[in-house]
């Protein structure tokens, strides 16, 4: 997964000059899905089972507010009938905003990721989680609720510190969902700035196996060092 290289999309592209490599497979994805092509809308996608485990109830209840013509979103993924049936609604509805891509398809996952600006991850469990590291890689900012593997993977960002490679939000509850959907499409329409770091930070993410490895090995280190010592026994 490097869009540096991947031949499965529009325009390759690195941390370093992603802004024409991203506006190029945006737009390409844009068209493909038969959304309205335009650079100024935020683009957000999701690429997961459908499944009530990835949090489709939060996003339904909100999805008539999500798509107030401020954003688009599209959705890449197979599984329970009801949520395939309402997304499809959905799409059908705001045909412009709204595209609902009930497959899986690896090439054209690969096409999600580098032309989205956002990728939505509202999981009410996730022990790892690989799909919002993938979207970093590609320079798609995550959205996650925050629970295992989404939680150690994506800090918040900070808009005072400009820490921070996502953005997340805690309760299962739609209306958190909602809310921070919302402030992260502000932040890519109004700080400019600011986004184009967040998107470089979030591209120079190391989540290798050597970094990983790397980390427990110091947190063993940390933990045989706090290992309280044990008395001897007598005439031991």
């Amino acid at each position: 997964f490097d869009p540096a290289t991947d031949p499965l999309i529009a325009r390759n592209y690195s941390a370093d000059d992603y802004a024409d490599g991203k506006a190029a497979c945006k737009a390409a994805l844009q068209k493909e899905l038969g959304l309205k092509v335009t650079p100024d809308l935020p683009l957000v996608v999701m690429v997961s089972r459908l499944v009530d485990q990835k949090g489709l109830d939060l996003l339904l209840h909100v999805l008539d507010e999500l798509l107030d013509q401020s954003l688009q979103l599209a959705v890449l993924g197979t599984g329970q009938p009801a949520y395939e049936q309402a997304l499809t609604q959905a799409a059908k509805r705001q045909p412009d905003y709204m595209a609902a891509c009930l497959t899986f398809d690896s090439a054209l996952a690969r096409r999600f990721y580098a032309g989205a600006d956002l990728f939505l991850m509202p999981s009410l469990f996730e022990p790892c989680g690989l799909a919002q590291m993938i979207a970093m890689r590609y320079g798609t900012i995550p959205i996650v609720r925050e629970t295992g593997g989404l939680r150690d993977t994506v800090e918040p960002y900070n808009q005072y510190t400009g820490t921070g490679n996502g953005f997340s939000f805690r309760n299962i509850n739609a209306h958190e969902l909602l809310f921070v959907t919302r402030y992260a499409c502000d932040v890519k329409r109004h700080m400019p700035e600011a986004w184009q770091a967040l998107v470089r930070t979030a591209m120079s993410q190391d989540f290798s196996w050597d970094r990983t490895a790397e980390a427990y090995e110091h947190l063993y280190q940390d933990l045989v060092r706090a290992e309280p010592r044990r008395p001897h026994a007598p005439g031991s």
